[in-house]
């Protein structure tokens, strides 16, 4: 169900991003419309050439392309989402816009790390080993360590970060088994069959804890890294902007060619849908904890 959960999320979250590209694409090419009137009628008059209605037109062609482009990939994903909720194809209904989407750091500080018990390869992991009569408590007690997956501000806490460091970021286990699995990577040589299986799911229960403790911090440090570069993306679109505002009135007073425009024009263009897909991008990264920890952390 979380893989469902998360995957509708991820799905809805691109969905709006493209709504909010194609509105951005749409606004772009009524701006460009308007500034290409413009400068034909300036180069009817003999005040500009015809050089700079060319590069006019450049600016109005590549908006113009967007626009069917991302109605395609807005129509594919509905449907996408559609299949997901078991409906036939067709139109979702939206709700908030990918900017009023919530982006205060929603992930509480002090997560539990038991949290991680509920993934579905862990529960599998630990029926195995129910089912070989293992001791689940003592491999729980050696593979999983009881820490706070967060810290400061929702993100990763340093006992989750400390789990990574060390010689090429060797998992540093809570406890250990009394018989070493490996020596030297193999397994140790006379062991019964019975034993030789029994350790290979040890083995693989203490993999599925440690994926889980790393997809956890991937999702925590995506999501981190996302917010701070959706943060300074907004400060280059407002100096796009700006940049390209200040060109249009300079070229409108003919103190500059249109190739100052187009160059402007362009750079902001770029800007506002880049900021458009970090808002994305930091949106499913919180998608992506969220079915790391099997559920949210609630």
């Amino acid at each position: 169900m979380a893989t469902l959960v998360a995957s509708v999320a991820s799905d809805y979250f691109q969905l709006r991003q493209l709504d909010l590209e194609l509105e951005i694409s749409k606004k772009t090419l009524d701006s460009r419309s308007d500034s290409l009137e413009l400068t034909k009628t300036l180069e009817e008059h003999g005040i500009n050439s015809l050089l700079d209605v060319q590069q006019s037109e450049q600016l109005v062609y590549t908006a113009a392309a967007e626009v069917p482009d991302l109605e395609r990939q807005i129509a594919q994903e509905e449907n996408a989402i559609s299949i997901l909720l078991g409906n036939n194809p067709g139109d979702i209904p939206r709700g908030l816009k990918l900017t009023e989407q919530p982006h205060a750091p929603d992930v509480p500080v002090g997560v539990p790390s038991t949290l991680l018990e509920r993934p579905p390869d862990i529960h599998e992991a630990e029926q195995d080993l129910v089912a070989a009569n293992a001791q689940i408590g003592v491999a729980r007690a050696a593979y999983f360590p009881q820490i706070s997956l967060t810290g400061t501000a929702g993100y990763e806490s340093a006992a989750l970060t400390s789990l990574f460091t060390g010689p090429a970021g060797v998992w540093t286990l809570a406890g250990s088994l009394t018989q070493p699995i490996f020596e030297g990577g193999r397994l140790k040589s006379g062991v019964r069959l019975a034993e030789a299986q029994h350790e290979e799911l040890l083995l693989t229960y203490q993999q599925s804890m440690q994926g889980a403790f790393r997809d956890v911090s991937n999702a925590l440090v995506a999501y981190r890294k996302n917010r701070e570069f959706r943060m300074q993306q907004e400060h280059l679109v407002e100096s796009a902007q700006d940049a390209a505002r200040l060109s249009q009135t300079r070229f409108k007073a003919g103190t500059t060619d249109y190739l100052e425009v187009l160059t402007n024009e362009t750079n902001s263009f770029s800007a506002e849908l880049a900021s458009a897909q970090a808002e994305g991008n930091e949106l499913n990264a919180l998608v992506q904890l969220y079915q790391a920890l099997g559920g949210g952390w609630e």
